[in-house]
């Protein structure tokens, strides 16, 4: 008989910001099976195939995972910069035809989103629950 010892992974927290969460559930079964895959990943410790950092956000802190469906191209962002947990900062549809940027409409939510996450681990951080 053998003894094994498993070291059992506890999943960081998740926390959505905004409307990312209602935004999520307003997707397409396909895509939001996609995110949600990448977001278990992340939430393990891990990075999904799928995830690539955003852009504009300074290194591997904030990633986005992109997904097409039927000719519509969809976007999941969140964070894995702040300890123990991952922060959804934005889920959307890119609506913008030209080029694969993100618009910048977009960065904007998404930076204010970010700046809203900190504020809330920061909070956290002193045990302060807001």
């Amino acid at each position: 008989m053998y003894n094994y010892i498993v070291d059992e992974i506890k999943p960081k927290s998740l926390e959505w910001i905004g409307t990312s969460r209602k935004d999520l559930k307003d997707l397409p079964l396909s895509v939001r099976r996609a995110f949600g895959y990448a977001l278990y990943a992340a939430q393990l410790g891990e990075k999904s195939p799928e995830a690539k950092p955003l852009k504009g956000f300074g290194g591997a802190g904030v990633l986005e995972v992109i997904e097409d469906y039927r000719g519509d191209t969809y976007r999941a962002v969140y964070t894995v910069q702040l300890a123990g947990m991952i922060y959804v900062l934005h889920v959307f549809q890119k609506k913008a035809k030209r080029g694969i940027g993100t618009p910048k409409q977009e960065l904007d939510l998404i930076k204010e989103r970010l700046k809203w996450a900190e504020s809330l681990y920061a909070s956290r951080s002193k045990g302060v629950w807001i």
